[in-house]
């Protein structure tokens, strides 16, 4: 691979498998983040699987966004220092292309 495509795909390949890794982290950590994700990703037939996604990506978002405030106001230090590093990421990511 050409090094002018390899770097953009190898931060979005980064990026995605951080979000991955975010998201099981919270699912290990609160239930109703696990019971969510269990949620979305078995359906009983595709087509209610496709009819719903939207409102399941909708309500685990949602569920993400509650457990990840509770957390925060759990653990503030360490929630501080992973908005700093998220900032990091954003920018040496929007910096390199």
């Amino acid at each position: 691979m050409p090094e002018v495509i390899r770097r953009p795909f190898t931060g979005a390949l980064t990026t995605a498998g951080g979000l991955c890794a975010l998201l099981v982290g919270l699912a290990a950590i609160d239930e109703r983040v696990r019971d969510q994700v269990a949620r979305t990703f078995t359906s009983r037939g595709p087509s209610a699987e496709f009819a719903t996604i939207g409102s399941r990506l909708n309500d685990l978002a949602l569920v993400v966004a509650r457990t990840a405030r509770d957390q925060s106001i759990d653990h503030a230090p360490l929630m501080i220092f992973a908005l700093a590093a998220v900032v990091l990421v954003l920018l040496v990511t929007l910096t390199r292309t």
